[in-house]
């Protein structure tokens, strides 16, 4: 029996374990929380950070492969492990994911729109950038940005002085980009095959992913997962790799990628054939990938700490299942939970259960 190490015991670490052991592998995982979401599902965990060689080197030989489930763990400890275990993704897409900069930079030399970016070290290189850009244009730091953190929309000068807190780091200054809606491409890639998941609209509450709606495929999405196919097979990653994404129109616009499970796939769990958990466990066990296809119109809803009580107002039933991350702490913008929908429209979702929740 093969057992798969998981750098990172939060809930994606958590539901990867739960299709490991439907696999027949065990699943270990290493986080400095002994209490984390994945310690109540693997059959292990190492209690510690991400950048302790002496707990990354536990894990590596408690396990036959190694996967991450947490995107920020440093180059000196990924390299580590690339050189003394078997991590089958590779380190590289961890890697190019890790700055924004050097991420815009992969996506638009491998195929992929991008919208207008520069790279900014100062007050000058913003107000030089403002002026290539133009306004409204958005301000993001190159690292440890996720869910809003470390950006600032600029649309006027005046929101400059906002930017200048976080000028001693490095940015990047983008176009900012009108878009109809935001949607992901996840794709999990062998050496046999790649394969995608059906597309959704995604709806973001103050930065952070609230709601995954996922019924008819566009003809937009056909055009944007050949793409992806072709960005992830000529940058010559494998695994499993997410994609945000700006649609306008027939356009579309890479916005920035994650080389793990996804906050938007959740809702594959119950709404496809197979998950994206149980395909990327698939890919590390070296077993057939399987195609996946949409079983129902579904809707995916965040659940964060200001949500958590209300959640109990939703009655589980053979369409409404709920996935609680067994967090100790509550905090308001924390992920808790997440709840998937199967056989209801959006527009069902908003007559039946959007006014269980918080409002926008």
């Amino acid at each position: 029996m093969k057992t798969i190490g998981i750098i990172g015991g939060g809930q994606l670490g958590m539901m990867l374990a739960e299709e490991i052991h439907n696999l027949g592998a065990k699943a270990i995982c290493l986080d400095p929380n002994p209490k984390c979401s994945a310690s109540f599902v693997c059959d292990d965990i190492v209690v510690a950070k991400y950048d302790d060689i002496e707990g990354l080197k536990k894990l590596g030989d408690m396990t036959d492969v190694i996967t991450y489930e947490f995107e920020n763990v440093p180059s000196k400890q990924l390299k580590f492990l690339l050189d003394t275990y078997n991590i089958p993704q590779g380190i590289q897409p961890l890697f190019d994911s890790q700055n924004r900069i050097r991420e815009k930079e992969n996506a638009k030399k491998h195929g992929l729109k991008t919208p207008k970016f520069k790279a900014i070290n100062s007050l000058a290189d913003l107000e030089d950038g403002i002026k290539e850009i133009g306004i409204p244009c958005v301000y993001k730091t190159t690292t440890l940005g996720y869910d809003g953190h470390g950006q600032v929309l600029i649309k006027s000068k005046d929101d400059i002085e906002k930017v200048k807190p976080f000028l001693e780091g490095e940015g990047i200054l983008e176009e900012f980009i009108k878009y109809d809606f935001e949607t992901s491409v996840i794709l999990v890639r062998s050496k046999d095959k790649t394969i995608t998941f059906p597309m959704g609209i995604n709806k973001h509450k103050n930065g952070i992913l609230d709601e995954v709606f996922v019924d008819k495929q566009l003809k937009v999405f056909d055009t944007i997962k050949k793409d992806a196919i072709r960005f992830m097979e000529s940058v010559g990653y494998y695994g499993i790799l997410c994609i945000e994404i700006f649609v306008k129109g027939d356009e579309y616009f890479f916005n920035e990628m994650a080389p793990r499970p996804h906050n938007s796939g959740h809702y594959t769990i119950e709404g496809c054939t197979t998950n994206q958990y149980r395909e990327l466990a698939r890919f590390l066990l070296e077993m057939p990938l399987e195609e996946p296809k949409l079983i129902s119109p579904t809707v995916m809803k965040n659940i964060l700490g200001f949500d958590y009580d209300n959640m109990k107002k939703v009655k589980v039933d053979k369409d409404v299942h709920i996935h609680d991350y067994f967090k100790a702490e509550v905090r308001e913008k924390r992920k808790m939970a997440h709840i998937t929908f199967t056989n209801t429209t959006k527009d069902e979702y908003i007559e039946k259960y959007k006014n269980l929740f918080c409002e926008d």
